[in-house]
């Protein structure tokens, strides 16, 4: 799980167990976050993440899921930007080829992801 600035640029990760929900590292990424808008896909539609945001002052721009029985408004121009996080996570798939042969542990797989984004980065 990935923490992007409004351009794309990585701030922070999480590594999760592949059979983890991306809501398990949620709260740590919030964590002493300070922005105006938190921008997330519907996997992270739940009230818990919502109620977190507001209390940090933090506007979630989150679409609901389709079978949410009382859907949450949020902004649909504002949600457009998510586009950059997603060019972020094709970025990185390009490198993918390399990680199948180095990620075998979670510090190698820690290191890869920081060594792609300075190379994505400086291009």
């Amino acid at each position: 799980m990935a923490l992007t600035d409004a351009l794309g640029t990585l701030i922070d990760f999480r590594l999760l167990p592949g059979q983890a929900h991306d809501l398990r590292g949620t709260a740590a990424l919030i964590e002493g976050l300070n922005c105006g808008h938190r921008l997330a896909d519907r996997a992270f539609d739940a009230n818990w993440p919502r109620d977190l945001l507001t209390r940090a002052g933090i506007k979630a721009v989150i679409p609901p899921k389709s079978n949410r029985r009382f859907p949450a408004d949020f902004d649909h121009h504002t949600c457009k930007w998510r586009h950059q996080i997603e060019s972020f996570f094709g970025k990185h798939k390009e490198y993918t080829g390399i990680a199948m042969h180095c990620c075998k542990t979670d510090e190698s797989c820690s290191a890869f992801i920081s060594l792609a984004t300075t190379i994505i980065g400086t291009r």
